[in-house]
């Protein structure tokens, strides 16, 4: 279980990072950059063999690096602070079969609920509000945490690549916020900004289906800056 009371993000000594569903494109994503920074990721996914791999590959290319490859399962019991990074229509099933293991952690969304229609993406409806909110409605006891949603995949996992831009951040535990926003923090060039309540997470998912739409237009990946804060 995670000690909020410490409000210091350390890496690689008060926190295990797991990502849950971290073979996809997003997941490895973040698994390379959290790496790059100095922590410890456990890479979960449904084949353990898969994450396996893929935790060998992200060793190539960062010698160094703390990861292994683990089941979605062990990720989730192992990790402290969890990501999860699984597709919107898998969310519910996933969560439902962790929730155990979740008890009193910190859990990181960055499921964003979309769809592909005629090649543009649109934003799927969610009963709860947002993906953020029903992830929070299945893990009652967990502090959720929405961010990471409106960075690219391709670009977080082309490590020669430099990220910048800002990264909203919504939680109703302040706490929780604070620690991730540190997070984000120890990742060059990206800054945590204070989405407020986890109510605030439904805008920043439609942000991202904006912003796939505005890269399938210009063929890029943007990102996003909010001018005017001293942070």
């Amino acid at each position: 279980m995670i000690d909020l009371t410490i409000l210091r993000f350390v890496p690689e000594i008060e926190h295990m990072i797991s990502i849950i569903g971290g073979t996809g494109l997003e997941g490895r994503g973040l698994a390379m950059r959290l790496v790059i920074a100095g922590n410890q990721i456990i890479l979960g996914s449904r084949s353990k063999n898969r994450a396996e791999t893929i935790a060998d590959e992200i060793r190539r290319l960062c010698p160094g690096s703390k990861i292994e490859g683990a089941s979605n399962l062990e990720a989730a019991r192992k990790g402290t602070v969890v990501f999860l990074a699984v597709p919107f229509v898998n969310q519910m099933d996933v969560l439902q079969e962790l929730k155990m293991y979740l008890t009193e952690k910190l859990v990181v969304t960055v499921v964003v609920p979309l769809k592909f229609q005629g090649g543009r993406a649109i934003y799927v409806d969610v009963p709860e509000g947002s993906a953020a909110a029903q992830a929070q409605q299945i893990l009652c006891t967990s502090k959720v945490v929405a961010a990471f949603q409106n960075l690219s995949a391709h670009d977080l996992i082309n490590h020669d690549s430099k990220l910048e831009g800002d990264v909203v951040i919504c939680s109703d535990d302040s706490r929780a916020k604070r620690l991730i926003m540190e997070m984000v923090g120890t990742i060059p060039s990206l800054r945590g900004v204070d989405g407020g309540g986890l109510e605030n997470a439904k805008y920043v998912e439609q942000l991202t289906v904006l912003l796939l739409n505005i890269n399938r237009n210009y063929k890029a990946n943007v990102s996003i800056k909010l001018i005017g804060i001293q942070a």
